[in-house]
């Protein structure tokens, strides 16, 4: 039996790697995870869940929507969750296209935005963005009556660039109405600009725009699979038809509840990014590598196309030192190595690193 059109197309996702054999200390820096891990409420909330395994999950996860709600001042009946924001972007698809429609994405995007086009039967459309952002005329110029979807993960991984509340309501204005627009903000906590806004406002004003969210990265719950979605009451409705009726663990929802609670401890992961982000920039750019703007967690670092100091060259020998970076190839960014921050020890780590390697 075959597999309907599409599936047999997709390539799968690959995470980043975890091990560098034969290094004596490995510094991960691959998988834009929190350095500082979760919040010690949220890990005490998870151990108290440990009792009542033997039961199923309250299905609609209303606690953790009410917590969510409170945290961005948001209607809880409004909110969907997730086994991770993927789940949320697997389903929207399903949902709203099928075989013959479009789905458009830029074309250095999130992988799992064409995976998960092509798993709905649609045709995934990756639109050019000749300086690494996001092209906002370039997606309205490519849109059509085909169109049913449009994915913009702001800010972009791994580019690490942003698109602002201007380009987001020029962008909605200009899709068709029947398009879906779909903002993937799982770095959004990360962002202190000015004239960024995370989709909340055109999420809860025009009628075909979702924002997605994450609990994988500022609140350091990754292993927790844990996501959001908020939109207009009739895709919520939908989402909510089609998702598991218990996607979400119960010891998921209660340590995502005590870490979006614990603004505290958001705030020292916000600031040790901060500090860190602009460290590592500065002194990887020094070393004559061109590094790129980033308002996420990680960097994208730029090396000759060719020869002895290539991205590959540079992989490699990184990998000898314990420190793992990402390769971007799958982005079309062979030429490219994507870092995250992380503790000071592995910042520092990696840094020296690099610096060997470019000297």
């Amino acid at each position: 039996m075959k597999p309907v059109p599409g599936i047999l197309d997709i390539a799968p996702y690959v995470g980043g790697r975890a091990e560098a054999a034969g290094a004596a200390r490995v510094f991960k820096l691959s998988s834009n995870e929190s350095p500082l891990g979760p919040s010690p409420k949220a890990v005490e909330a998870f151990k108290a869940a440990a009792a009542s395994m033997h039961l199923y999950p309250e299905g609609s996860a209303a606690l953790l929507r009410q917590a969510i709600g409170e945290a961005h001042d948001i209607p809880p009946e409004r909110i969907v969750c997730g086994n991770g924001s993927d789940e949320l972007l697997h389903l929207l698809p399903q949902i709203y296209a099928g075989p013959g429609d479009e789905v458009l994405y830029s074309a250095h995007g999130f992988l799992v935005y064409k995976l998960a086009a092509l798993a709905a039967s649609a045709v995934p459309v990756a639109v050019p963005e000749p300086d690494l952002v996001t092209d906002v005329d370039a997606l309205l110029k490519r849109a059509s009556a085909k169109t049913k979807i449009c994915f913009v993960a702001n800010p972009n991984n791994p580019t690490g660039s942003y698109n602002t509340a201007a380009d987001l309501r020029r962008l909605r204005a200009g899709l068709p109405t029947e398009c879906l627009l779909v903002i993937d903000a799982a770095y959004a906590e990360y962002v202190n600009r000015n004239d960024y806004d995370a989709g909340l406002e055109l999420a809860a004003t025009t009628e075909n725009t979702v924002m997605t969210r994450t609990f994988s990265k500022i609140y350091g719950l990754a292993a927790l699979r844990v996501g959001w979605a908020y939109g207009p009451d009739a895709i919520v409705d939908a989402l909510n038809r089609v998702r598991g009726p218990f996607n979400v663990s119960t010891a998921a929802q209660a340590a995502a509840i005590a870490a979006v609670k614990d603004r505290v401890h958001v705030a020292e992961a916000a600031a040790h990014n901060t500090k860190w982000l602009a460290w590592l920039a500065e002194r990887i750019a020094a070393t004559g590598l061109n590094v790129r703007s980033s308002v996420g967690n990680f960097l994208l670092i730029e090396f000759p196309e060719t020869g002895a100091k290539s991205a590959a060259a540079a992989d490699k020998f990184l990998m000898s030192k314990g420190v793992i970076l990402r390769g971007v190839g799958a982005y079309g960014l062979s030429h490219a190595l994507r870092i995250s921050v992380g503790t000071e020890e592995g910042n520092r780590a990696a840094v020296a690193a690099i610096e060997e390697f470019m000297a």
